[in-house]
């Protein structure tokens, strides 16, 4: 598994060495399964998800397991961006059980929560009817916004900007010290800038961020009504995404109204963890 701009082994290693406490007085072990685990017992055991889920870093757990029994054996059941009926298997692992408890944890707490992202997607995109792309936002946990937009791909999303640098974004705090949308935009346009993306929360915006020079225009928590009337004013220009407020009770509306783009940042920023578990089945 590939993901663009991530470190998988130096994430592996960080999370491990954060859960067996290096450098910590004390820590750097496993307390529980050196004490209870004879060293040559083995453990074979299987992951599966409790409830419908679309899948989501199954690769990610495999690495955890790998770095601490490099021999163990795993076979994957399903692929990430399955979406799975209640009771599926996921994985099958087996080797040295002090390591694979060891790795336990990790994995799972990879899976569950990249799990649970890509199953809010999902929803959300069949929510949408066909009608618009679906976003993401940067409304991410801090070091795992790799993760968790690789999560939203695989619900059916689409990334939006990964961080500040890749497409300058003029929201309402930029506008209030700018002076004005189309000063915002200008000075972005001015400075070299190829991606503007300017936030408007009134019609009467759109026209000064469009002239300035905005290469897509962000319509900030209006209706569906008001969405068509902006819709219809920014024309073929630029895209159009709406934005604030989307629900899956609301997004199928937006959505229709005839926008590009739908952007939630409640995908990632909320999405509960999926009820996945690894329990013993000796082979």
């Amino acid at each position: 598994m590939k993901i663009p701009h991530f470190d998988l082994d130096a994430f592996v290693r960080d999370t491990l060495a954060e859960d067996l406490g290096e450098g910590v007085p004390g820590g750097g072990h496993d307390v529980t399964s050196e004490s209870v685990i004879p060293a040559d017992a083995r453990f074979a055991g299987v992951m599966d998800s409790r409830d419908p889920v679309t899948v989501a870093g199954l690769p990610i757990a495999a690495a955890f397991f790998r770095a601490l029994d490099p021999s163990c054996e795993i076979a994957m059941l399903v692929a990430d961006g399955d979406a799975v009926a209640a009771g599926t298997d996921l994985m099958r692992v087996s080797g040295n059980a002090r390591a694979l408890l060891t790795a336990e944890r990790s994995a799972l707490n990879t899976v569950q929560h990249l799990s649970g992202i890509a199953t809010m997607t999902a929803r959300y995109v069949a929510a949408m009817g066909g009608h618009a792309t679906l976003l993401d936002t940067r409304k991410t946990i801090p070091g795992l916004r790799h993760l968790e937009k690789y999560a939203t791909r695989m619900g059916g999303a689409q990334n939006h900007r990964m961080g500040l640098w890749d497409a300058a974004m003029i929201k309402d705090n930029h506008v209030a010290v700018a002076g004005g949308v189309g000063p915002a935009v200008a000075r972005a346009k001015a400075a070299g800038v190829a991606s503007i993306i300017c936030e408007v929360d009134r019609i009467d915006q759109i026209e000064p961020a469009i002239g300035a020079g905005a290469t897509h225009i962000l319509l900030d928590n209006m209706g569906p009504e008001v969405l068509r009337e902006a819709v219809g004013i920014i024309g073929a220009r630029v895209p159009a995404e709406a934005s604030g407020g989307v629900s899956l009770d609301t997004i199928a509306a937006i959505a229709a109204s005839g926008v590009d783009y739908v952007s939630v940042g409640r995908l990632t920023q909320s999405a509960p963890a999926a009820d996945i578990g690894l329990d013993f089945k000796p082979a």
